[in-house]
């Protein structure tokens, strides 16, 4: 697998939240950590995002222990710590303290260096009726596509 190839999306987080904004943060993590992420091991199922002491961490992000990773290896579903500028972080914490907003992470992706780059978004959680629109949106798309081949 190459570096660009990389790519881990949390597909159930556009189904259940509307985004408000998104934001690309670092990640901190350790050596078998990012050789585990190069290979693809990782999940964002069940994923969320906090502030705790000014700082924002992801919490229960799955990646997956490295096979070649000896006592050193990492926990799987380890607190780790997302690295944003004062001001990105003074705005997330400013539109997550409105009532009905969180923050998701929505994709892990390699950059062009090789480092490990998470996406986040605040947003708004969606109403069963607003997902049932979500569908059928997709659904009529999907119908559209299918009529304009033939």
């Amino acid at each position: 697998m190459t570096q660009q190839s990389i790519n881990i999306k949390n597909k159930r987080a556009g189904f259940d939240y509307e985004f408000v904004e998104t934001f690309t943060a670092g990640i901190v993590l350790t050596g078998t950590e990012i050789k585990s992420v190069r290979l693809g091991k990782a999940s964002l199922v069940d994923t969320f995002c906090m502030f705790e002491k000014n700082e924002l961490w992801v919490r229960n992000m799955y990646i997956a222990e490295y096979f070649y990773g000896s006592y050193n290896n990492h926990a799987a579903r380890r607190d780790r710590k997302l690295l944003l500028n004062k001001k990105e972080l003074k705005r997330i914490e400013r539109l997550v303290k409105e009532t009905g907003y969180t923050i998701v992470p929505t994709r892990v992706f390699l950059n062009e260096r090789g480092l490990a780059k998470v996406v986040i978004a605040v947003a708004r959680g969606k109403k069963q009726y607003d997902k049932r629109q979500s569908l059928r949106e997709k659904d009529d798309k999907r119908a559209m596509d299918r009529a304009m081949k033939f």
